[in-house]
């Protein structure tokens, strides 16, 4: 059957967003049922956490790797064989018999967090330079928000169908999307020459899963054990052992001239601490309110009514980032930035501060997702803005990486935090949560002087309305 191209930036921008949301919510859906899937599989606590870990550390080594694949071979062709082996890894979870099966299954889906950096560089090859920053908002703000809507929608698919749909699900709509893509995504017309340094890429998997691995299960392991201090140093030493390669590598991996770029390595620690926060402010707020009452405090909640707690800041989230893109020619995109990276500290202290009742929470995560909608979008506008245009999928997938590592790093610390404070019945105490809302804001309050250090990018001139997002918002 001849291949069919319909040039439309419309359909190829609701093909991508369509592509990074599945991801996205495939990323958080699954931890809310975590321990039903140990009670189903007859499995321990700490083995079932591998099911949330696998897929963390896969994603941590494929994304930057095949980012640079496919500014090299093609991003199009790339998104495809990351969205098969995603449908691949769904598939084998929903019938997964057992833990070892279902963990397999994650590091097959982890292949799939390529569609990041990939659906970035696309959109900076098939879309006029002026409409990039709006775009990319667009796109960032449907990822941000497809993590939290993960969290929403886990309650009701579980409750009404059982565990294993939350893989069957996603399955039919990565298997959609990827036909979507064979058929309306251009092939990529920029190309950078080169090989694979696998030496480096080697590296670059053995530093991240050195790393990650303590901080995902260190807390069981004990943070001073010799298995947790040693990886930790043999982090150090390959990071190293990597970095020296890339510098004198003739095909590098990552770019380390790039990425000293003042604005990308800046933007990048923002995003290690945007990362740190989001993905502990996922992971404890539903928590939070599930909490007993008996506890004298939370609220007692189901997992779908925790869930539905998220839903103001997934709001907000929405529309701050696809006003990110428009608003970008008049305030800039570092000022959006140090904007979000402000709001969510503001957010982090009344989390601290006034968290006795569901409306609290309510106006807390609210404000939270502004700043995490204008900060997120802007951040990868920043990176992309800020490369060379072939190098797009290898920077946007790096920016991403960071974020992940910074969210090990970050609900790590903050489960350390919260299990470290336990009452005498077995509940957490209050004051395990108020103190993991304060180091939040710690990160958030380390953000805004590092957004501050940004080096201001050149505003684009071009400030008329894009009739394509105006037309895909209404």
């Amino acid at each position: 059957m001849p291949r069919i191209r319909h040039n439309s930036p419309r359909l190829t921008l609701a093909v991508l967003a369509t592509v990074v949301a599945a991801f996205s919510m495939l990323q958080s859906l699954v931890t809310p049922a975590l321990p039903l899937i140990q009670r189903d599989l007859h499995t321990t606590p700490g083995l079932v956490t591998w099911v949330f870990t696998a897929l963390l550390l896969s994603v941590s080594v494929s994304t930057p790797l095949l980012g640079r694949v496919g500014d090299m071979v093609g991003k199009e062709r790339t998104l495809l064989i990351a969205l098969v082996a995603l449908a691949v890894g769904c598939l084998l979870a929903a019938i997964a018999p057992n833990i070892g099966v279902l963990i397999a299954a994650r590091v097959v889906q982890g292949l799939g967090g390529a569609v990041f950096p990939l659906s970035f560089g696309i959109i900076r090859d098939e879309f006029p330079t002026e409409r990039v920053p709006s775009v990319v908002g667009l796109v960032s703000a449907v990822i941000a928000a497809g993590g939290g809507l993960g969290i929403v929608l886990a309650g009701p698919i579980v409750q009404a169908l059982g565990w294993r749909w939350l893989f069957w699900i996603p399955l039919v709509v990565v298997t959609i999307a990827a036909v979507l893509v064979r058929r309306y995504v251009p092939e990529s017309p920029n190309r950078v020459p080169g090989r694979i340094d696998w030496l480096a890429a080697l590296l670059l998997s053995g530093w991240l899963i050195a790393l990650l691995l303590p901080v995902s299960t260190g807390r069981s392991w004990g943070w001073g054990s010799a298995r947790t201090v040693g990886l930790f140093v043999a982090a150090a030493v390959l990071l190293a052992a990597w970095i020296t390669v890339e510098l004198r590598s003739k095909n590098p991996l990552i770019d380390m001239r790039m990425m000293r770029l003042p604005a990308v390595w800046t933007t990048n620690l923002v995003a290690l601490l945007f990362g740190a926060a989001m993905f502990a402010v996922y992971a404890f707020v539903p928590q939070f309110v599930q909490i007993p009452k008996a506890a004298g405090f939370g609220f007692g909640s189901s997992v779908t009514q925790a869930g539905l707690l998220m839903l103001p800041m997934l709001v907000t989230m929405a529309v701050a980032g696809s006003l990110s893109g428009p608003l970008a020619p008049r305030f800039g995109a570092k000022a959006q930035v140090v904007s979000g990276s402000a709001l969510s500290l503001v957010a982090a202290l009344l989390f601290a501060q006034f968290h006795h009742a569901p409306w609290q929470l309510a106006i807390s995560t609210a404000i939270f997702g502004v700043g995490l909608g204008l900060a997120y979008a802007s951040m990868t506008s920043l990176i992309v803005q800020n490369v060379p245009r072939e190098q797009t999928g290898a920077a946007t997938g790096m920016n991403a990486n960071i974020r992940t590592i910074g969210g090990s790093i970050g609900t790590a610390v903050a489960s350390s935090i919260i299990t470290g404070h336990l009452q005498p019945s077995g509940l957490p105490a209050e004051s395990g949560f108020t103190d993991t809302f304060y180091l939040l804001a710690c990160f958030s309050a380390a953000a805004v002087v590092l957004a501050l250090a940004i080096p201001a990018t050149r505003r684009v001139t071009k400030a008329a309305p894009d009739p394509l997002l105006e037309e895909l918002v209404s």
